[in-house]
Parts: C-alpha cells; sequence; structure tokens
C-alpha cells in the first residue's frame, strides 16, 4: 500500500517538476536515494509530523524510538488559539524488546491511554522506520483502535526512509484526503467559505490576515494546518475556494479537492504588500465566479487601499538606512520570490536567491520579475556562500536556522527567515515586522565588534591596554 501511495504521489499532475519529465523518469518519480548527509534536511516522517502537528486539537502519537519524538517535536513555532494538546510529546517509546516481539500491542496501549486521559477528537499516529521494518500493522491497530475506543485513529504512513520531507508533507496530505477531509460537515457554510492549504501560522502568521479576511467578508472555513481544529479539517470538503500557500509540497491536496468535489484552487502568498493584495483580488475575484456577492470586490478593494497606504507610511523611515544594503537571501519555496518583492518595496537590493525547494513556476516568477541575469542557485555550497559574505557581497544573510553558522563564521548579520523564527512576517504588519528585525539585526553593535581584530592580533604599541612610550 505505500509503494502504490508513492507511485501515486510522484505521479502528481499538478507538479510542473513532474509534469516536464519523460515517462520514463515520471515513473521513478522524486525517488532518487538521498545523499549521505541528506536527513539532515528532514526525512519523511519529519515532514508529515510538521504538516499535520498544527492540528491543536489532535493527540499526535509517534510509534517507534523515543529519539524520533525527540527530533521533530515542537520544531515549528505554530501557534493555538485554543488547545495546546499539539505540544505535548505522545510516543511508544520502543524499545530492543519491541522491535523483537513487535510493538502492536503496545501501539494500542499508548492509543487507549491517550483516549481515556485526554479524550481528543482524534489521534494521528505517526509510523516511523523501525516498525516499518519489523513490520508493524499500524493501519490494522488504528482501525481495530478507532471501532474500540469511538474515536478516529488515523494511520500516517510516511517512515523517514522513504524520502525527504518534501515528501512526507505529501504523504501527510494523502493521509488527510484518506482518513480525515470529507468526513465531518459542517453546521453552516456560506458562499465565502475558503480553505488554506500549506499555512502553519508561524509564529501566528495566520491571525495577521485572519481580520482582514474577516473585514472582506470571507470565512476561513479550513486552515491545514494552522490553528487548525480536527472537525474544521474534516469539513474543508464544503470551502468554496482552495488557496494552496505552496504548492511544491501539498498541491496533491489542492488538487484532488478540485477533482473530488469540484472546489477550483489557486496558489497564492501572504508574503509582501504586492502579493497579499494579489492573493486578496483573487480570492475574492474565485469566490464571485462561483456566486459569492459582487459587493465583496469592493470590500476587497477598499481594504487593500487602505493597508497599502499604510504600510508604505510605516516602511518610509527604514528607506534611507536600507539603501545600499544588500541581502542574500538564501530559502526557498513560495518564499524564494514573494520576499524579492518584499525586500525590495522597503528599500533592499538582493544579490540573489535559492530556488532549492522552488517550483518551476517560482522560478519563472523570478525571472519575470528581476530578469534572466538574477542570481538564482539551486544548490549553493555553503563554502560558495562563505566566499560571497567573506568578499563582502551581501550585508546580511536571510536563510532558516541551519545556515546560520555559514553568516556567523563570516562575521556578517544574519536573520532566520523560517520555521523556527518568532516574529511573524505574513500580511501587510508582518513585513512592517520584517523591516524592524532587519534594522535592528543590522545595526546591532555586535557585529562591529565581532569584526574587530582580537587584541591578541594586534601589533604592541596597537592594543587598548598599552602604555606610551617612556610612561
Amino acid at each position: 500500500m505505500l509503494q502504490e501511495k508513492l507511485q501515486d504521489v510522484f505521479n502528481e499532475p499538478g507538479c510542473s517538476t513532474n509534469q516536464a519529465k519523460s515517462e520514463k523518469e515520471r515513473k521513478k518519480g522524486c525517488s532518487k536515494a538521498l545523499k549521505p548527509g541528506a536527513a539532515a534536511g528532514g526525512c519523511a516522517y519529519d515532514g508529515a509530523m510538521i504538516a499535520l502537528q498544527p492540528i491543536a486539537d489532535a493527540a499526535h502519537l509517534v510509534h517507534g524510538p523515543i529519539a524520533c519524538l525527540g527530533n521533530s517535536w515542537d520544531n515549528r513555532g505554530t501557534k493555538s488559539s485554543g488547545s495546546q494538546l499539539y505540544r505535548t510529546g505522545f510516543t511508544t517509546d520502543m524499545s530492543e524488546l519491541d522491535i523483537i516481539h513487535g510493538g502492536e500491542k503496545k501501539l494500542y496501549k499508548a492509543i487507549k491511554e491517550i483516549v481515556q486521559q485526554y479524550d481528543p477528537p482524534a489521534v494521528f499516529v505517526y509510523q516511523t522506520c523501525v516498525p516499518a521494518m519489523i513490520g508493524d500493522d499500524i493501519e490494522a491497530v488504528c482501525k481495530f483502535a478507532a471501532k474500540k475506543l469511538g474515536k478516529p485513529v488515523i494511520p500516517v504512513m510516511a517512515p523517514g526512509f522513504v524520502g525527504s520531507k518534501n515528501l512526507g508533507n505529501k504523504l501527510a496530505g494523502e493521509t488527510l484526503l484518506d482518513h480525515v477531509i470529507g468526513t465531518v460537515e459542517p453546521e453552516v457554510t456560506t458562499p465565502t467559505d475558503i480553505c488554506i492549504v500549506g499555512e502553519y501560522n508561524l509564529a501566528g502568521e495566520l491571525w495577521l490576515v485572519k481580520p482582514l479576511l474577516d473585514e472582506i467578508g470571507i470565512r476561513i472555513l479550513s486552515c491545514i494546518s494552522g490553528d487548525g481544529r480536527y472537525n474544521e479539517v474534516a469539513q474543508a470538503h464544503r470551502a468554496r475556494l482552495t488557496m494552496v500557500v505552496c504548492s511544491q509540497a501539498l498541491v496533491n491536496v489542492g488538487r484532488k479537492m478540485q477533482e473530488r468535489w469540484g472546489i477550483p484552487y489557486f496558489e497564492g502568498s501572504f508574503y509582501g504588500v504586492s502579493d497579499m493584495s494579489d492573493t486578496l483580488r483573487t480570492m475574492a475575484r474565485m469566490l464571485v465566479e462561483r456566486g459569492a456577492d459582487k459587493a465583496i470586490i469592493d470590500r476587497t478593494e477598499g481594504v487593500i487601499a487602505r493597508e497599502e497606504s499604510r504600510v508604505w507610511r510605516r516602511l518610509e523611515p527604514y528607506k534611507p538606512r536600507f539603501d545600499g544594503k544588500r541581502v542574500l537571501l538564501f530559502t526557498g519555496g513560495v518564499k524564494s520570490w514573494s520576499m524579492v518583492t518584499a525586500l525590495e518595496g522597503a528599500g533592499l537590493t538582493i544579490v540573489g536567491t535559492s530556488t532549492k525547494k522552488s517550483t518551476k513556476e517560482d522560478k519563472e516568477r523570478i525571472k519575470k520579475m528581476k530578469g534572466e541575469e538574477f542570481h538564482q542557485w539551486d544548490d549553493l555550497k555553503p563554502r560558495d556562500i562563505y566566499k560571497m559574505l567573506r568578499d563582502s557581497e551581501a550585508d546580511i544573510m536571510m536563510s532558516g536556522g541551519r545556515s546560520q553558522f555559514i553568516a556567523l563564521k563570516a562575521k556578517v548579520p544574519w536573520l532566520d527567515l523560517n520555521q523556527e523564527r518568532h516574529t511573524p512576517y505574513a500580511g501587510y504588519d508582518g513585513i512592517v515586522n520584517l523591516c524592524e528585525e532587519i534594522d535592528k539585526t543590522l545595526s546591532n553593535p555586535i557585529w562591529r565588534q565581532v569584526r574587530l581584530a582580537a587584541p591578541w592580533d594586534l601589533k604592541p604599541d596597537a592594543r587598548p591596554d598599552a602604555k606610551p612610550v617612556g610612561a
């Protein structure tokens, strides 16, 4: 079953990268053997867990050795406006004896204990490498537990060895399509209900966008999975429109929801002023096409005009401070292009952006915005990044946490742009937050200090504590 699911995910019609391949290459899919060290970027289990863990009121149980949970738990700064159960780490803590005798009984016992003690609306059970290799029938255990305990118990079949974190995201989406979406009917529906896919409410970013949607009259029926609730995710099939925030990871969810329930989807971004405005306009237009009141378009334009005027006024003080400052953007996916427009709008110069996790459409957007000569790197090696920073080709590097040590070694300011950050950058207020963080990072006096020569490297008469000659 897992092999069939992998082949289905690999042959994704909504993925432009996949469709650009030959028929022979497409059959192989993305199933290349990982290079040594590739696990540093996350395995399939890790990708599945970070995609589903933001469903805040569900219990997330990891069936495997305790290190699997310890390495992945809470590694995204997702926020919840209600239940905090998602922040509790549950694991079966498989030992050597469990590997010899099998862990199915231990798994059922753990599910039962969670249901009795916490009474969640559902339990997600994550398969890891060890139970997959010894042959634990997790799907059978989950089916038995659901029938016995009267709760949905959902098997997430994404053992780490099958591929990368990105593949795990897709398998998490398949899990929702197979076991969750369409199982609950909403009490009330409206012509302006939407489903957002691939938004994880990092640092509370969804909360900067939701008030604007509420003002326009657009209701978030379901968010997969930021600040999500199990029943809300389960009723996503009644939305009138789906927005896919990062097509590289969860385009399969948007496509299959369109095939099964006739819900059109589009790819959008909440990062940057122009991209935020374009997303709101697209939402309003597509909802009107599906029968919503045309007045929603006028309300959308009113909100956009007000917010753009306000945000440009707030960004004005940063422009003289950012004049001539160069940014190396080392991220991927939707941020590879949406952050370019956001940062340039604040007066910064982008020297290049990485596109390792970006789709073909993402790369085309960058070319359209910046031209053919703009630097795009699919695989920029750490030593090349270090050389660029050391040679002062950029004044600040913005990336994920795993790349920070390159910038620190080169003694160049660094700002976290990915999942570990604590400041929201989405929406109109988010771009102001981003500029404030960049300004604080660039002006931090520590960078002047670390670039000074150490006292023991100075000539004797240039040392701070040197005494005048003859004293």
